[in-house]
């Protein structure tokens, strides 16, 4: 198809230094082309992050389904008798180390194509083959190819997983310009799509002028297309490229407050944050110490109204409300990385993991996290949730998916659904009651709102906010709830 085929901007990739964003970002400040913008270096500091990943990383080689693979299934008797005992392969499963893309988001004269250029141009000479296109122009060669494909094979056929793979070939690294959905045709195919990419080690980065939950806003049949905007937040790592700063004109970090997978990224996630949220200026970082109950709890990292602990330090020692409690009368933001999912097996971690959470939440304090898993896979794992849901099923006591849905898409909707979370748990032996699974349900809601945009930025003094009069009322707030908690 050479007409569609000329759409495609896939070229080899040259860059024999390995030269990353950042050196490039260096360069252009160094020649004064550019003035050095502490949020935009921070954005850039992200793009070499995936940069460092991509250094390692091979796309396995791409294998396109059959064509009767594509097709459906037999309704004869004969048929039926053929396929009752092989489900249909999942051909879509992505690969867990495929490294998390990128969709950065911000208004006109944000510095979209800057960024893409710098992180496009500056690609790792592993990646050979790289893909840059504007997404209105990808998704017209999409159905293009989609048409093609039904005209020769029936229209009956799943041409999507087919069009995918023709893609991967093409590329190891797609670049959108523009991501954007406005028609219902590309809305109904766009999750599959980008799944069946992502399944063939392909990784995603996209610009936009908006945040994924605003895409295909009051859309026809919208309800289908929010996997795709849940495959996006998995999947991608989301960047607000629209610079917010806070009275001390320190700019906020561009990503959410929750990381995962604990890849190279997570580290400068949680630095980030630890500087926004600490005061390094004034407080450098230091090792504290404080008393509780006869004994004393260390903190191992603190600067200002921050505090910082790995997973390990915080959770796996003998700690408990108590000393939560009496940690959030010293700190008002803790970042915690390396997060496990935690499994029946790791049950007491995870009990006292739910505490920890608790004891934020009602100190309205700010949580930054880095996970191994996705936070709805904290507690339960992909398995132990599929076999609850499967259960329910059967007992009428959970719905039935959607067609469009699939066990992930029901695992976010648990994240702000306290009565459906606690509808899959009932169906799960692994809890010892209805008081440990409400508090795991609990928790998993609690989690959903401190991510909030309103729960991070509240009482940071943020001038769009109202600056440090925002911040003082804040402060107010607190000292009340410490005099009560007393």
């Amino acid at each position: 198809m050479p007409e569609s085929t000329r759409c495609f901007a896939t070229v080899s990739n040259v860059n024999p230094d390995s030269r990353g964003p950042l050196d490039e970002y260096e360069e252009r400040v160094h020649s004064h082309k550019l003035r050095d913008d502490e949020h935009q270096r921070g954005i850039v500091q992200i793009l070499q992050d995936l940069h460092d990943m991509l250094t390692d990383y091979k796309a396995p080689q791409v294998v396109h389904p059959s064509i009767d693979s594509l097709k459906p299934r037999s309704k004869s008797f004969l048929g039926s008798l053929l396929h009752r005992n092989s489900p249909k392969k999942n051909l879509t499963r992505i690969r867990p180390n495929l490294p998390k893309g990128l969709y950065m988001y911000g208004d006109v004269g944000s510095g979209k194509t800057m960024l893409m250029d710098m992180f496009y141009d500056t690609l790792p000479h592993n990646i050979t083959s790289k893909t840059r296109i504007h997404f209105h122009n990808f998704m017209q060669d999409v159905h293009k190819r989609l048409h093609a494909m039904k005209l020769e094979h029936g229209s009956d056929l799943d041409a999507i997983l087919y069009v995918a793979a023709d893609i991967a070939e093409q590329g190891s690294v797609l670049c959108f310009d523009e991501f954007q959905c406005t028609d219902v045709a590309d809305a109904m195919i766009l999750r599959r799509l980008l799944e069946a990419l992502m399944s063939h080690g392909v990784v995603l980065v996209t610009t936009s002028n908006r945040h994924p939950d605003d895409l295909y806003k009051n859309g026809i049949q919208r309800s289908s297309f929010i996997p795709c905007i849940n495959l996006l937040k998995s999947r991608l790592r989301v960047i607000n490229l629209d610079s917010t700063t806070d009275y001390r004109k320190i700019a906020r970090p561009p990503s959410g407050v929750y990381h995962h997978p604990l890849d190279k990224a997570a580290i400068s996630h949680a630095d980030k944050w630890f500087r926004f949220l600490g005061d390094p200026e004034d407080d450098p970082p230091h090792r504290a110490v404080h008393r509780v109950w006869g004994r004393d709890i260390e903190v191992p990292k603190a600067s200002g109204k921050a505090a910082m602990f790995t997973f390990d330090q915080l959770i796996g020692r003998a700690t408990g409300a108590a000393d939560y409690i009496e940690l959030t009368k010293v700190y008002e933001a803790f970042i915690v990385t390396g997060i496990p999912g935690m499994s029946y097996r790791e049950r007491d971690l995870a009990r006292r993991f739910i505490t920890f959470i608790d004891a934020i939440y009602e100190s309205r304090a700010k949580l930054v996290l880095t996970t191994a898993v996705p936070l709805y896979q904290l507690f339960m794992s992909r398995e132990e949730i599929d076999s609850a849901l499967e259960t329910g099923h059967e007992a009428g006591t959970v719905k039935q998916r959607e067609e469009h849905e699939d066990v992930d898409d029901v695992m976010r909707q648990m994240m702000d659904d306290l009565g459906m979370n606690m509808n899959v748990l009932k169906n799960s032996s692994i809890f010892s009651g209805d008081e440990e699974r409400f508090a795991f349900s609990r928790a998993l809601s609690r989690l959903s709102e401190m991510g909030s945009q309103d729960w991070v930025e509240r009482g940071l003094g943020l001038e769009h906010r109202g600056g440090l009069n925002e911040k003082e009322g804040w402060q107010r707030v607190r000292s009340r709830w410490r005099e009560d908690s007393m």
